[in-house]
């Protein structure tokens, strides 16, 4: 599949957070937006997202979507057996202390196509290396609950989301844990979680912070769903605070 015809509303997504070393990330980024995405695509995913980490100068984080797991399977295989990561795998690696921090996702129930358009975007409409940087800001919010369980995907679901998509920006996606087992584990991926990720894009930070207190001065959120998801999940949930690349398709 051609990069110009990418996967339209995937329903497989890697969210992939990697630690690198010490002020190479940007190096990291040159690479990755001048080698790796096009040609990525060219195996048949869609490469949704490139972002600096505000809050770790080290981290570099981004996802990519597939059709499916068989097709995930296939395009990964293509892609790291292909000529581009042979040439310029090494140097990426180089860069990186761990690669592994990569959780494997799928859009809630809610939010699958045909009713989904959160990923509904085209390589076309993707900036050129040399492009000046999209001035937003991503959040993504964790949310961690006890594995086969539903009970804190339908609070998150039913009650928070609703709730932010009146008082401000609705997300663009809510994703949960995709359970199939691993169809490509020369890269592993985080097992025996259950996660639920919640993604919003704004203007700017600010704009964050604003829709947040507009979200907790309501009452319902205050006293009944936030306390709600409080005793399902097992970890505080985590923020990703992040700023897209040049060639970002997600920002």
């Amino acid at each position: 599949m051609p990069g110009t015809d990418p996967v339209g509303h995937p329903a497989v997504i890697e969210l992939r957070q990697y630690t690198l070393r010490p002020g190479r990330r940007d190096e990291l980024i040159e690479l990755f937006d001048r080698e790796f995405v096009e040609t990525q695509e060219d195996t048949g995913m869609i490469v949704l997202g490139q972002f600096r980490d505000l809050d770790d100068p080290d981290r570099f984080v981004w996802l990519r979507g597939f059709e499916d797991m068989e097709a995930r399977r296939a395009a990964l295989s293509a892609f790291y057996g292909g000529p581009v990561w042979a040439a310029h795998g090494p140097q990426a690696n180089a860069t990186m202390l761990d690669s592994d921090n990569v959780l494997l996702l799928r859009p809630a129930p809610a939010w699958r196509a045909p009713a989904w358009r959160g990923f509904a975007a085209t390589p076309s409409e993707r900036r050129r290396p040399g492009a000046a940087a999209p001035h937003r800001f991503v959040a993504v919010a964790l949310w961690h609950f006890p594995p086969n369980t539903h009970s804190g995907s339908e609070l998150i679901q039913d009650g928070l989301v609703p709730l932010l998509r009146q008082t401000g920006t609705a997300p663009f996606a809510v994703l949960t844990t995709e359970t199939a087992a691993n169809t490509f584990p020369r890269l592993p991926i985080r097992t025996g979680e259950n996660v639920v990720a919640v993604l919003t894009s704004y203007p700017d930070e600010n704009a964050h912070r604003r829709h947040l207190a507009d979200a907790m001065a309501q009452s319902l959120v205050r006293n009944e769903i936030l306390p709600g998801i409080e005793r399902a999940q097992t970890a505080a949930p985590q923020l990703l605070r992040l700023a897209p690349t040049v060639r970002s398709l997600i920002g």
